[in-house]
């Protein structure tokens, strides 16, 4: 390995910077790794090609991908990464398809307005069983369906619910700073960045807590990151952990609605839409009955699939650090075959993710080629079923094969840097963790910048593999490419995501191409890297930040763990 060819250099600018992250800088003893960026592109097109069909879970699919990936872990010098002497976790899943042949019916009095499935509406259950039906459920506008006692808000009011199907829009509530209007209050869910209560996951949750039989969030582009195009690709075969009650305490029926039908219903309703919406962005709004009943029955077609993340490790070299560990995740699912889009049925899954699995690999080896391992041991995990909710990852945070306790920080791999070298690397979260000062200093030793994120209403710390990791308390890193290429016009890297979030994202147009510039995902890879090694050196523990949304549940599984006193 020629990394070492780097090091009084590195080791140098480290030393220089120590005074801002003393703790890596003390234990700094390799530079930079080489990563061979046409090696991460051939793993890329050969998870990505139409032999691998998409790589759905439970598929042909998963076995090749499965088998590709245990056998580049080997070739890179890992080891079995499960206690077990095996080289994957198995992960129970329910696969559930809808029959499409369904429809969603509203009705007030005499008025009866039927939505067309995939086009208008997307509905689903994750009830392991036959059919999941709501019948003349009363309809209930929630605004943003929100109970945050932290920020004084409640979007309920103590209202009973149960039996109800509720209707909700998507993201944060949008809060006007009282000091400038024209912008939105920082002190209230985060200002423009998204928190969890925005997540389409927190707000199927809090219907099933409050016992309503359904609830449909209002899609909009916008506040959802992402066209209606994406909640159409839920129509195919969608997967869940099997519970012990069958997820029987969900709601019946989740799904979303269009903007135009959304406009639809509240005018059946006799009632404003975007009045209503206006009012949702206040602590004094109260649900609102709209007199309109749902109704929809949804079959299913059910299997079970024992799907698997597949998990390699490399072992510490310090007897009394080794067992504790650091964490890459990367998901190595898509969507398999699904809906024909502009002729093509096979949802590729190039940038997402299969060049994050193939950057896992490169990094595997980078570490597995060092003349002595790193202090503490360092976890390889693959994941599955993260384009299903974060599945793979959610049951490793529940069924973790290693104490999360002794699990000092999770590093997340989730869409690579295709276009080039950037100036920048984009932290999600920014100002979470500890770990942003480990960023801080590895970007500046790479000439580079930390930049926030682009787009935080877009709530992208929840929507990766890292996230099931920081809600049990385990510092995350999420991050990404950065937006500011080098020799590239300004509004470059954000126009370049824009595109491939309208175009390409979950669809199965997500393929290679022959323009793509391998250097920056080396360059982030690199960075990936470091991250990891200097935390398997550090003296200490990273912690999140007092007042970060996981302190708390870090704290508490410290001391259980007789870790913190």
């Amino acid at each position: 390995m020629k990394s070492t060819l780097k090091l009084l250099l590195f080791a140098a600018v480290a030393l220089s910077a120590g005074a801002c992250a003393g703790d890596a800088a003390k234990t700094e003893v390799a530079g930079f790794p080489e990563i061979d960026g046409n090696a991460v592109l051939e793993h890329t097109k050969i998870l990505s090609s139409a032999e691998y069909e998409g790589r759905a879970p439970g598929s042909r699919g998963e076995e090749l991908t499965v088998a590709y990936i245990t056998e580049e872990f080997r070739k890179a010098g890992l080891k079995p990464g499960n206690p077990d002497g095996t080289w994957v976790q198995n992960v129970p899943l329910v696969g559930i398809t809808a029959d499409p042949d369904t429809a969603l019916t509203f009705r007030k009095g005499a008025k009866e307005h039927k939505l067309k499935f995939k086009d208008d509406f997307v509905a689903w259950t994750k009830h392991v069983a036959e059919s999941a039906e709501i019948a003349d459920s009363e309809l209930v506008f929630v605004g943003y369906g929100v109970q945050a006692p932290e920020y004084n808000w409640d979007d309920y009011k103590g209202a009973d619910l149960k039996g109800k199907t509720l209707v909700m829009l998507v993201g944060d509530p949008p809060v006007p700073d009282p000091t400038n209007p024209s912008a939105l209050d920082p002190g209230t869910f985060g200002g423009r960045a998204m928190t969890y209560y925005g997540r389409w996951t927190y707000k199927y949750e809090v219907g099933a807590r409050l016992g309503a039989a359904g609830v449909l969030i209002v899609h909009e582009t916008g506040p959802a990151g992402y066209p209606f195009a994406v909640v159409q690709g839920k129509v195919a075969e969608q997967f869940d952990l099997v519970t012990p009650d069958r997820n029987m305490g969900r709601v019946a029926v989740e799904g979303w609605i269009t903007l135009d039908q959304a406009r639809n219903l509240f005018a059946l309703a006799g009632r404003d839409f975007d009045a209503l919406k206006g009012e949702a962005v206040t602590r004094e709004f109260k649900p609102v009955p709209f007199g309109v009943n749902a109704s929809i029955k949804i079959r299913n077609s059910l299997r079970t699939v024992d799907s698997r993340n597949v998990v390699g490790k490399l072992e510490g070299s310090d007897p009394k650090l080794k067992d504790e560990y650091i964490v890459y995740t990367s998901h190595w699912d898509h969507f398999g075959i699904g809906p024909e889009i502009d002729g093509q049925t096979i949802y590729h899954g190039a940038v997402d993710n299969a060049t994050g699995i193939g950057g896992m690999i490169e990094i595997a080896r980078a570490f597995a080629g060092l003349p002595k391992a790193p202090k503490r041991s360092i976890l390889f995990l693959a994941v599955t079923a993260e384009e299903q909710g974060l599945l793979g990852s959610q049951y490793y945070a529940v069924t973790p094969l290693y104490p999360l306790a002794k699990t000092l920080a999770v590093i997340n791999m989730d869409g690579l840097n295709v276009h080039g070298m950037t100036n920048d690397l984009t932290i999600v979260g920014l100002g979470q963790s500890d770990l942003d000062e480990y960023a801080s200093q590895i970007v500046i030793e790479q000439g580079r910048r930390i930049a926030p994120d682009p787009t935080p209403e877009k709530g992208s710390y929840y929507r990766s593999d890292h996230f099931p990791f920081a809600k049990v308390g385990v510092p995350a890193l999420a991050s990404g490419p950065g937006i500011e290429y080098v020799g590239k016009p300004e509004g470059y890297g954000l126009r370049i995501r824009e595109e491939y979030i309208a175009n390409h994202y979950h669809k199965p147009s997500d393929i290679v191409r022959p323009d793509w510039d391998m250097s920056g995902a080396v360059q982030d890879l690199q960075f990936y890297w470091m991250m990891g090694y200097r935390v398997a050196q550090a003296e200490k523990y990273p912690a999140w930040k007092p007042g970060a949304e996981f302190h708390s549940v870090r704290e508490a599984q410290l001391r259980e763990a007789g870790i913190l006193k």
